[in-house]
């Protein structure tokens, strides 16, 4: 038997930090978004703990390691040792999630792998407990559970579903070259310094999204970690331009990045952008909707 969840990746629509706190976290205030790029992640029984991986086109996977150290791996151990017991199981994870891209695509597998594990074991695990797990695996693994839009607190595993009535569409332009997450936030701290005020969401943000009204959510995207992640790579300034010149709404990083996202007005628009960045020798390009669900089970 085996059990097989979708996890989606996730967008910041609002990614406000604040300065580094004694824990070496920074305090967030976030607007997450789930957006129909997927990782299917598929569980079944097995004496030890196993990872298997493949990829759709242009998902570059050597950098997920299949050992241990796999955050699906760490998911699965944390599941049981909540329930006491000593089990292990074969993960075997289709990414089509960017990997390396600020899309939080191991965030979703470890989420994806929670889910699996509590059907494939008949665990009957509360959701209040899976999502206290999946904020001890990281911080966007509670809100890759969750899905939809949904308002992100603390170091971002606080989460809390807002109104959205949007049916939005998206274009992600990957990029061949990670970026480090640490590195972007040291380079936050060393272009803002301990002087950052207390990260914010803004209204104006949630009620472009309680209106559905692209045009408003354009004025109001925003990403505190953009300018430095931009200070380390500066050649990502030319997918912006070429973002902005294909007629994207608005143009942003996706976290710490690589990965830029654009805001379209609707399918037809997405199609139209993503068209026009591969017109420019981009081959990593994705249009995709959103909101759309938290982990869940698939058949095929």
């Amino acid at each position: 038997m085996t059990i097989t969840v979708r996890a989606a990746a996730k967008f910041n629509l609002h990614l406000g930090v604040g300065p580094v706190r004694e824990d070496g976290f920074h305090p967030l205030a976030t607007v997450y978004q789930a957006i129909g790029l997927y990782d299917d992640v598929t569980a079944g029984e097995a004496d030890g703990w196993q990872v298997t991986l493949s990829a759709e086109d242009h998902i570059a996977l050597a950098e997920v390691p299949t050992g241990d150290d796999n955050i699906v791996v760490r998911a699965g151990k944390a599941l049981a040792a909540h329930h006491g017991i000593d089990r292990a199981a074969s993960i075997e994870i289709h990414k089509g999630i960017p990997v390396a891209g600020g899309l939080a695509g191991g965030s979703a597998d470890a989420a994806a792998t929670l889910v699996a594990l509590d059907r494939l074991w008949s665990l009957e695990t509360s959701d209040e407990d899976l999502l206290a797990i999946a904020g001890r695996l990281g911080s966007d693994v509670p809100f890759a559970l969750v899905g939809a839009t949904a308002v992100g607190g603390g170091r971002g595993e606080i989460v809390e579903p807002v109104a959205d009535n949007g049916a939005w569409w998206w274009v992600a332009v990957g990029n061949e070259q990670g970026l480090s997450t640490p590195a972007v936030y040291r380079a936050f701290d060393e272009l803002v310094g301990a002087g950052v005020a207390e990260p914010q969401v803004p209204e104006r943000l949630l009620m472009a999204l309680e209106k559905g009204d692209a045009g408003l959510l354009a004025e109001a995207l925003a990403n505190d970690l953009q300018a430095p992640a931009l200070a380390l790579r500066p050649d990502l300034a030319q997918t912006f331009a070429d973002g902005e010149e294909a007629g994207a709404l608005a143009v942003q990083l996706s976290g710490s990045g690589p990965t830029v996202l654009m805001l379209c007005r609707d399918a037809a628009h997405a199609r139209e952008v993503a068209g026009a960045m591969q017109a420019k020798a981009y081959d990593r390009v994705w249009a995709a909707p959103g909101p759309v669900a938290g982990a869940h089970v698939v058949t095929y």
